[in-house]
């Protein structure tokens, strides 16, 4: 951080008035004007315009607030790697009044190339509510992605170390309304905005960059290509376009992943049939324990339909299939002791809880269902829908007519805010989020269909998360867009494929892989 600043009153006298006014309204432009003014900045050379663009911000107990700090280079196996942090409003639409949150951004180069000219790639993670991986060394996408770019990772405002709203953190608004209104600013628009504010004041000259969005990163993407697109050269999506209708989509989504979600379990089953009865005496035992369910080690609750929740991350990503099945394999305790009552592992509990993550990611669940809203609430869309296939997803139903178990995709539920210890206290707000009809638009359906950005997309044929028959739909609506359509990788392509799945796409956009 930068220290020891003279206060803001000894700096003014060396300003002239026009480059202090333009200092003191950068925070209040829009991310076009500021860059703008930022290609107007690097053309002055004067001392005076120097010391103006080092002014930091001040906030209400007189530590410094830079717009933008840059630590140092480090290293991990064949990466360099630097760290930066910006200072952003945490409400574009009205931003004198807005307090500011902190947005990490991590630039990666090979090793060597810290100071070659290259074009910056920016990468979106998928979620909502996950931050960005961690390289420990040079390998997969990122490689392949260093041989061109200055690739950058930004966190997601809220995760990892954008200002991250863990369920500590958040504790800190009593009110839930408050911090309804507050998880308002955390969609799409705003992680685009933060985008271009991090853009125009990183990329030389505010240059356009090229965008790799994987999942719910590539659903920012397409917002980013509805409001920002004079910030983009190219975008880069794998298993992540969006439903862009309006209202909230998220029915039609929850429609239909259950018909996929129903094909991935009998596919589950067939590859481990043994595995049926296991889930069924788990379900048995989990119904009939005291208060439906036993005790999870931080304080929740395992029931049979939070057991079904095992799906998520069981049934649409590479090695899904065989970790879950690893999993149930160690579900009980030996009895050591004849007589002894017959109990669910405190492996399988723990497993179980590290699979979920809502302690360390509560935004995912909080959140969930508002990236598909414009306009109208979602009033806990998944709930609704599920209830229209209860008869196949009753679990203890299913174990006593014995029947596969059929475990639940992506989805969140109200009950998951009684029965997740991280969640509780989080219960009444996110019931407002549900209920919040006026959301802004995500996407802008216009701008799309006169999109002049390159796009090229990897689409899953069989993706759990993200359904491909409303895959097309959304692509037939955006210019220029190129689809590999593919059944060869899962939603976790993109790190399942090392540099394959980046190769490809680069491909698409840049000629070796041409139109036929």
């Amino acid at each position: 951080m930068l220290k020891n600043h003279a206060p803001p009153n000894l700096i003014k006298p060396l300003l002239s008035f026009d480059l202090s006014f333009l200092s003191s309204i950068s925070a209040t432009l829009s991310p076009l004007q500021s860059a703008r003014l930022h290609r107007f900045r690097l053309r002055r050379t004067s001392i005076r315009a120097v010391v103006a663009m080092s002014i930091p911000k001040f906030d209400s107990t007189g530590q410094s607030m830079p717009e933008h700090v840059a630590g140092n280079w480090y290293s991990v196996p064949g990466l360099r790697l630097r760290d930066h942090r910006f200072m952003v409003p945490l409400d574009y639409k009205n931003q004198e009044a807005s307090s500011k949150i902190s947005i990490f951004a991590r630039e990666i180069v090979a090793v060597g190339k810290e100071e070659q000219p290259m074009p910056y790639l920016l990468y979106l993670q998928g979620g909502p509510g996950f931050e960005c991986p961690r390289p420990t060394e040079a390998s997969g996408w990122i490689l392949k992605a260093c041989e061109e770019f200055r690739v950058v990772l930004m966190d997601q405002r809220g995760t990892g170390l954008s200002t991250p709203l863990t369920p500590s953190s958040m504790q800190q608004i009593k009110s839930a309304q408050k911090l309804a209104d507050y998880l308002t600013h955390f969609r799409a628009d705003s992680i685009v905005n933060d985008a271009e504010f991090v853009r125009v004041r990183l990329v030389p000259e505010a240059r356009p960059w090229t965008v790799l969005g994987q999942s719910y990163g590539g659903f920012c993407g397409v917002t980013y290509l509805s409001f920002a697109p004079q910030g983009l050269k190219q975008v880069l999506l794998t298993g992540g376009i969006p439903p862009i209708g309006d209202g909230c989509t998220a029915d039609s989504v929850y429609r239909a992943c259950f018909e996929q979600i129903i094909h991935q379990n009998e596919k589950y089953y067939k590859r481990f049939p043994q595995d049926i009865e296991i889930v069924q005496d788990i379900v048995t035992f989990l119904a009939e324990s005291e208060a439906g369910g036993v005790p999870l080690p931080s304080g929740g609750i395992l029931t049979p339909r939070g057991l079904q929740f095992l799906g998520l991350s069981g049934l649409g990503s590479s090695a899904g299939f065989e970790r879950l099945h690893y999993m149930f394999e160690r579900a009980w305790d030996p009895i050591l002791v004849p007589g002894a009552p017959k109990q669910i592992s405190s492996y399988f509990l723990n497993t179980y809880e590290n699979w979920v993550s809502f302690d360390t990611n509560p935004l995912y669940a909080i959140l969930h269902e508002s990236i598909y809203c414009q306009g109208a609430s979602s009033r806990w869309s998944a709930h609704r829908v599920r209830a229209d296939h209860e008869s196949k997803f009753d679990a203890i139903k299913a174990a006593k007519e014995g029947r596969p178990v059929l475990f639940t995709g992506e989805m969140i539920f109200p009950w998951m805010f009684d029965e997740v210890k991280a969640l509780r206290p989080f219960k009444e707000a996110t019931q407002l989020l549900a209920e919040k009809e006026d959301w802004p638009p995500l996407y802008d359906g216009t701008a799309l269909k006169n999109n002049k950005v390159p796009v090229a997309a990897a689409v899953y044929y069989e993706d759990m998360y993200v359904n491909f028959k409303l895959v097309k739909e959304t692509a037939s609506q955006i210019a220029g867009i190129r689809l590999w359509i593919t059944n060869e990788y899962m939603h976790s392509g993109l790190r399942d494929g090392g540099g394959q799945v980046f190769d490809h796409l680069m491909g698409m956009l840049n000629g070796k892989k041409p139109l036929f």
